[in-house]
């Protein structure tokens, strides 16, 4: 300090003071918003349109700048320090973005070591114009902060350290508050117009990268569970094996909102026009498996079921608030993926929607997919409305599975399939189109009845796919299993309109657990054809997965329950882990649970619940600190 006493100062008065700190906090947020990749000059014309995004964004960096303004006691050196930490993280979500497609969030700084071993993987072109100037701007701001001071503080008292840490703790405190309320309001969030609300790296140029930031400061979050210790959570990851399963090709395919709603008394279909005579079909056949999965969510949540399905994880149990499975990944997890790649499979993720959305581009490689292809790598789409068809995705399956078997290699892939997808409104597939007539023991509305003709067309096509996969899969001499479930029921109606006419349980709301959780139960059919069904020794291999006589599992367990099948129950501690539990419960949903014999409890005893609290800090552990090596 008595080097910088040597330098002549302009005092400023109080009121100057705080004016400076005001004009200086909205220069920087403009520097901020311009170090993003999108134009600054788009950005202001939203802003001029939604005008309290100009304070939300603002408001943060201005009570840093006060922070530090009582800390140094000199607006400018504050100014200069809060220019450099917020354009430098500006700068950062630019480099992200362009990088990854995702923005910076909060999460990112407990991942610093792994944001350094990650430089070196990407070819990383940093702006160097717009550092200069960032670079540039804060040693003016240092060096006005040599000539241009503060005069003191009008209450002797508060001139001194005690009154710095006063001012800089009320002004965290004031910016934490804020934080934890106004930046938290999902509505205040939701309420903003933007060009697509799924995006989020669009989401974040629109409304601004420091209004953005502060609202990730509470959402996507994971709680520690009770009890977690991560030295007791590292001593269960021991006895990973490989080479034990039986050499099965494995294809997955998730529907997009597959269901047997139709099989509900309220539908009067026969066996000449049911819409799913396939999976019927299957469901007598010898050589599958049927049953029902419980997923996380009702009428939407698909990358959800994914992650449960993949890790043997629960998205619900992640958090006590509502969360995102993939938005919470940002690290190596295990997953089937990883236990398929060690015992020399090609792994494969295909979806015939957008990489971007669900952060699924980036989640899959931390999930170990070796391949994913998106509808911008897929040639010669077909759709039928606005989305690609499940045929076409059966066509997409039958030649990557060609490609291995060229190739010499096994194939475990994963399909998300999206021709279902909602909104179930008449101009679905397209102006005109005849729906054929759903056939009901009940009175609908019209509104209801036209739901129900769009959703059960696409679910016929999905049932048309299934159908068309075991016929394929029939013919060849490749051993191979087909997973085919629903991510989860379909949306119908606001207050699931659909479902309460047609007087099914799915719509009623009571303390009988069965009826609260049919909403989250879609169907599932694990089918091998002859030569799996040899290799696997079906007659055998199938009964001893020991499942419940309902055939319904929480769809957490679903994964694990296909390596068991193929033989590799013993190759991974976790998922080995999982089917032994899914053995003593079935069905966790929350605190809701189904046991062996069907019926729903929230009471289990001591040793079960423990079993729960182990699945949980095992999760955690393998979420948050595991390192997972590629």
């Amino acid at each position: 300090m008595k080097l910088l006493d040597r330098f002549p100062k302009f005092r400023l008065p109080l009121w100057a003071s705080f004016l400076g700190a005001v004009l200086l906090a909205g220069g920087i947020t403009l520097l901020a918003l311009w170090c993003q990749p999108n134009a600054l000059r788009t950005v202001l014309t939203i802003f001029r349109a939604q005008p309290l995004l100009i304070i939300l964004n603002a408001m943060p960096i201005g009570l840093l700048l006060l922070t530090f303004t009582f800390l140094f006691r000199n607006v400018f050196f504050g100014a200069a320090l809060v220019n450099f930490g917020v354009c430098a993280l500006s700068i950062a979500n630019r480099i992200k973005l362009e990088v990854r497609d995702e923005p910076v969030f909060p999460r990112d700084f407990a991942l610093l070591k792994e944001v350094g071993s990650a430089m070196g993987t990407y070819d990383i072109r940093f702006p160097v114009k717009v550092i200069a100037v960032v670079i540039l701007v804060s040693l003016i701001l240092a060096a006005a902060g040599l000539f241009v001071g503060s005069r003191p503080f009008p209450v002797a008292r508060l001139r001194g350290i005690f009154g710095s840490f006063l001012g800089a703790a009320a002004s965290l405190g004031i910016l934490a508050v804020l934080i934890f309320t106004v930046y938290a309001s999902d509505s205040l969030y939701n309420s903003f117009t933007v060009s697509n609300a799924y995006y989020i790296p669009s989401v974040f140029n629109e409304l601004g990268f420091p209004y953005c930031f502060c609202h990730q400061f509470t959402t996507y979050s994971v709680d520690k569970p009770e009890g977690f210790s991560k030295s007791e959570a590292v001593g269960w990851e021991t006895g990973d094996t490989s080479g034990l399963g039986k050499d099965v090709h494995v294809v997955m395919v998730m529907n997009e909102a597959f269901s047997d709603i139709t099989d509900d008394p309220a539908f009067a279909y026969t066996e000449e026009n049911d819409p799913l005579p396939n999976l019927h079909a299957l469901r007598q056949s010898p050589h599958a498996i049927s049953g029902h999965v419980v997923v996380p969510g009702f009428a939407g949540g698909t990358a959800n079921t994914e992650f449960d399905v993949l890790t043997g994880m629960q998205t619900n149990a992640l958090s006590a608030t509502t969360t995102s499975s993939f938005r919470v990944v940002n690290r190596n997890l295990d997953s089937l993926f990883r236990v398929f790649s060690k015992d020399g499979y090609r792994t494969s993720f295909f979806h015939p929607g957008d990489d971007w959305f669900y952060n699924r581009e980036n989640v899959y490689r931390w999930l170990g997919a070796e391949t994913t292809r998106f509808a911008d790598e897929m040639e010669n789409l077909q759709y039928k409305g606005r989305w690609v068809t499940d045929d076409y995705m059966a066509r997409y399956i039958e030649n990557a599975f060609e490609e291995s078997v060229a190739d010499g290699k096994l194939l475990c892939s994963y399909t998300t399939t999206i021709q279902n997808h909602m909104s179930y409104t008449a101009d679905k597939y397209g102006a005109g189109y005849v729906y054929p007539e759903v056939p009901l023991n009940v009175s609908v509305s019209e509104q209801a009845e036209t739901l129900l003709k769009v959703y059960i067309e696409g679910a016929r096509d999905a049932d048309a796919m299934l159908g068309r996969l075991t016929s394929y899969f029939s013919g060849t001499e490749e051993p191979v299993v087909l997973v085919f479930w629903g991510d989860h029921l379909p949306y119908l109606g606001d207050n699931q309109l659909a479902y309460a006419e047609l007087g099914m349980e799915i719509a009623v709301q009571a303390d009988d657990l069965a009826n609260s959780l049919a909403a989250y139960e879609t169907p599932f059919v694990i089918w091998a054809n002859d030569a799996a069904a040899e290799t696997l020794d079906w007659e055998s291999a199938a009964p001893a997965l020991d499942l419940p006589e309902n055939g319904t599992i929480s769809a957490s367990f679903l994964g694990a329950a296909v390596l068991e099948l193929t033989g590799r129950k013993e190759e991974s501690p976790w998922f080995s882990f999982l089917n032994d539990l899914r053995r003593e419960l079935p069905v966790v949903q929350k605190e809701a649970y189904m046991k062996m014999d069907g019926t729903y409890t929230k009471l289990i005893g001591s040793s079960q619940l423990e079993e729960i609290r182990k699945w949980r800090c095992w999760s955690y552990y393998k979420l948050m600190d595991k390192d997972v090596a590629e």
